[in-house]
């Protein structure tokens, strides 16, 4: 009997190229903040994090995504932010708009309808800039505004060069 591989998963608003661009124009305010950038490819906004799932498991996520109705949105990134632990600074709206909380609410319940845990913690949307940073950077953080118009399930791997993330599938979010 062969063993499944289990795969490492999240679903995420994943940036389209001239998204992708305007993120990492946010590195360049970041100069007074010492820290680890993420890898531009794997700038992303989780939405729900499954963790470490096994074949069945996914195509069950994948059945609870296929349900999924909901319409575009815009959210406003606008503001940096710090934690002080696990030491991160990130970007991300001042105002989380409601079409966000609800694809967000969305998933977690199919997270929860595949037999897995959710993760107990308010939401609170951001695309991680720096890890192993030592304190909340002093810029002004830009104004970038995120059409979204579809999520994603994403594959992080481990790599001898680092974590890399990978996007299995994509949904389109339809009026």
């Amino acid at each position: 009997m062969v063993e499944q591989r289990k795969q490492r998963l999240f679903f995420a608003l994943w940036p389209k190229p001239e998204q992708r661009r305007e993120l990492q124009r946010c590195f360049s305010r970041l100069t007074d903040c010492p820290g680890q950038p993420m890898i531009a490819r794997n700038l992303h906004l989780t939405l729900a994090f499954p963790g470490t799932v096994d074949a069945a498991t996914r195509a069950c996520l994948e059945d609870a995504a296929d349900a999924i109705h909901l319409p575009p949105f815009i959210i406003g990134l606008n503001r940096f932010g710090y934690w002080k632990h696990p030491k991160v600074v990130w970007y991300g709206p001042a105002e989380v708009p409601e079409p966000l909380i609800l694809l967000a609410e969305t998933l977690e319940v199919a997270v929860r309808s595949c037999g897995l845990e959710s993760d107990p913690r308010p939401y609170r949307p951001h695309v991680t800039l720096l890890r192993k940073a030592r304190r909340m950077p002093d810029a002004q953080a830009p104004e970038m505004v995120w059409h979204a118009d579809g999520f994603a399930l994403v594959l992080s791997e481990s790599h001898q060069q680092g974590i890399r993330y990978r996007v299995l599938r994509n949904w389109e979010l339809k009026s």
